[in-house]
């Protein structure tokens, strides 16, 4: 046999090389496929903590018998529905509209609480502020209205 006949030999045996296909073809599908379920749970988790807590903050708000109480509750029903999930207090920013002008809450009022997250994707570093670059806005909102039978305390 020839020495060209050997190199060709050689360049089309294909000994064992399906398994390294499979392989290599596996992980270039399977990693990213990973990440975005990945992606997809931390998004979810942070819809989940921000309806959560908005919609517990109204519910305790219009059940408070002022306002200094139902501010209160309210902050504690958010920092524990965001805790839940993970996600720092600090992280959200709340807005609590009312549709009772000079106090809030009144009777028959409309309290609406509007929670907003920042939800950072896994495994981006921190590096030059890129958490922040790399971060899908959650919003939620709850309303609720006060008892027709409410009075202040």
């Amino acid at each position: 046999m020839t020495t060209r006949g050997r190199i060709r030999r050689l360049l089309t045996k294909e000994d064992g090389s399906a398994a390294l296909e499979f392989v290599t073809n596996g992980l270039l599908l399977l990693v990213p496929l990973v990440y975005l379920v990945l992606a997809l749970a931390a998004v979810q988790a942070g819809a989940l903590a921000a309806e959560g807590a908005a919609r517990q903050a109204a519910r305790v708000f219009v059940q408070a018998s002022n306002a200094e109480e139902a501010a209160a509750r309210a902050t504690r029903a958010i920092d524990f529905g965001l805790a839940d999930y993970g996600i720092a207090p600090e992280a959200a920013s709340v807005e609590v509209t009312c549709t009772a002008t000079p106090s809030c809450p009144s009777r028959n009022a409309v309290v609406t609480v509007t929670v907003r997250v920042d939800v950072a994707l896994p495994l981006v570093p921190d590096v030059l502020d890129l958490s922040q670059a790399a971060s899908v806005p959650v919003q939620a909102s709850a309303r609720q209205q006060v008892s027709r039978f409410w009075a202040e305390k």
